[in-house]
């Protein structure tokens, strides 16, 4: 359609100068701005049905040769490069259902694993796709595990990725270098702290999503946290457009990943307390018992084990988490003891269950002890 309504007014501008009189200034004027009204609603109506980016593309590179020649030929174009901020905003809706749909797929794939490097080959492949740097873990002989797992670089990459399928809006559409950089930020910004946050929160929501899985996305979202500079870097690259300029808009990633993790945290207390109530509705207390066992219960000591390795597993986490984890476990397994005594429906306890009872909670505070 732009094709012919660019021949149409060309021709309409040589009529206008090659002739005398047959057609006029003013009439070519309304006919263009009854033309261009036109052409508006239609791209318009058009953009806002498409779900494919390389279709947005190419309608807004269709847009910008029929302004670029039709202004060429005295034509008032101002409203076709406003209505691009229009399609722009399509664009990166587009891409950002686009990425929605990436981030799942690598989030499903994950083994949620260290991920284990053989050879220095194979070290420096992940380190050239992810900026990762930790000198002891440098020292150590191969073959070796590195803290995150393998989403982590594939994240980071599809976010450069991202960067540069938002950067090929600007081409040819003679903005200045802020304003480019302004673009791929926000646009960046919007990847950040609605696509991806939204993935990682409905990651961590997920039933399948256990304990060992929680604390390794923890570890991975700290890892892309302290990532994001470099995205910072990556766009200055970009637009030669210093990060210290007054207007540039910052990354937001810091935020995105911190709610990810505080999220993640409170998954984990959750889940935790969730399996110490399984164990407990194992308890099966004979309260008019005669005399105890003379050691502590059998699910009390299935739980004992649990909490054990699963606090081996949080010896990955920071300190303050691992250390709310085991207090809030603990906490939640005394409040459950408690109410086992408290419960109505028990009318009458024997000397033998109170010391059996007795036996469970000095267990539990050996435990603790050791903790």
């Amino acid at each position: 359609m732009c094709v012919f309504v660019v021949r149409f007014f060309v021709v309409e501008d040589h009529i206008l100068h090659a002739t005398r009189g047959l057609v006029t200034r003013a009439f070519t004027d309304e006919l263009w701005n009854m033309a261009l009204s036109k052409i508006i609603a239609v791209l318009r109506t058009h953009s806002s049905y498409c779900d494919d980016p390389d279709l947005v593309l190419e309608l807004k590179n269709l847009i910008v040769i029929c302004a670029d020649t039709l202004q060429g030929y005295g034509f008032p174009v101002n409203r076709l490069f406003d209505l691009l901020f229009e399609v722009r905003d399509q664009y990166n809706e587009t891409l950002l259902k686009k990425w929605a749909v990436v981030f799942r797929e690598i989030f499903e794939s994950d083994n949620y694993s260290p991920i284990p490097v053989e050879t220095e080959e194979e070290y420096k492949l992940v380190t050239s796709r992810f900026p990762f740097h930790d000198p002891e873990i440098e020292k150590q002989d191969f073959p070796k595990k590195l803290p995150m797992s393998q989403s982590v670089p594939q994240i980071y990459t599809q976010v450069k990725e991202f960067i540069y399928a938002s950067l090929k809006f600007s081409e040819s559409l003679h903005r200045s270098s802020t304003e480019i950089d302004d673009m791929l930020r926000k646009s960046t910004n919007l990847l950040l702290t609605r696509t991806l946050s939204s993935c990682l929160q409905n990651l961590i929501k997920k039933p399948h999503i256990g304990l060992t899985e929680l604390v390794q996305i923890i570890i991975n979202t700290t890892h892309l946290e302290q990532a994001c500079k470099y995205l910072e870097e990556f766009i200055t690259n970009i637009t030669n457009v210093s990060p210290e300029t007054v207007h540039t808009t910052r990354l937001y990633g810091l935020s995105t990943f911190k709610d990810a993790r505080h999220a993640a945290e409170g998954e984990i207390y959750t889940k935790l307390n969730q399996k110490i109530d399984e164990f407990i509705q194992l308890a099966d207390y004979e309260w008019s018992m005669a005399e105890s066992d003379g050691r502590a219960s059998g699910y009390l000591m299935d739980l004992i084990n649990f909490l054990r390795s699963t606090f081996q597993v949080f010896t990955h986490l920071p300190g303050k988490v691992a250390q709310t984890a085991c207090m809030s476990a603990c906490k939640h397994l005394s409040t459950s003891l408690m109410q086992m005594l408290l419960d109505t429906e028990l009318k009458q306890i024997s000397m033998g269950a109170i010391q059996q009872f007795n036996l469970d909670v000095m267990q539990c505070e050996c435990e603790y002890e050791e903790r």
